[in-house]
């Protein structure tokens, strides 16, 4: 039994494919495997961009975040800066539609919402924060505040 078992399916349809490979179930045969299979075919944020893949960067003047989300507009993508702090990144992918006469052969991309947080450092300048999209790689730049090196006062030491 699968754990996704809307993608992949029950079949092989090619041995020298690993994508056409029912996914090993370590839990198989267990009681309550059933019951993760159908909760997770059941809730249709399981089958999401979940995890969008995220790369962040730290350089002397900046955060810099860049996200894969292939096949999205900039229109279908949110990024906002919450009290606390908290960067959010978030957006959806819609299904495909389905018609009467389709044939699906695969269905391999993901669709749904997705959603990473990440707290951002002291230093980060919230009101300047930029995001820009191309070739569906999201960078968002947060600038980082100047550390101020601390003033050194030398004290003449009396006799």
């Amino acid at each position: 039994m699968s754990l996704i078992p809307s993608f992949f399916g029950n079949r092989r349809s090619n041995v020298f494919d690993p994508f056409s490979l029912d996914i090993w179930d370590p839990f198989e045969g267990f009681p309550f495997s059933t019951a993760v299979a159908n909760l997770a075919s059941s809730a249709p944020e399981t089958t999401a961009i979940a995890n969008a893949r995220i790369d962040w960067k730290e350089t002397p003047k900046a955060h810099v975040f860049k996200v894969d989300v292939p096949g999205l507009k900039k229109e279908e993508v949110k990024v906002e800066v919450e009290d606390g702090r908290i960067l959010q990144i978030s957006g959806e992918r819609s299904k495909e539609q389905e018609e009467k006469n389709d044939k699906w052969h695969r269905v391999e991309r993901s669709s749904g919402k997705f959603l990473r947080r990440f707290r951002l450092p002291e230093n980060a300048k919230l009101d300047q924060v930029k995001a820009a999209m191309e070739n569906g790689v999201l960078t968002v730049t947060v600038p980082k505040e100047e550390m101020k090196k601390p003033e050194v006062k030398a004290i003449d030491i009396s006799a």
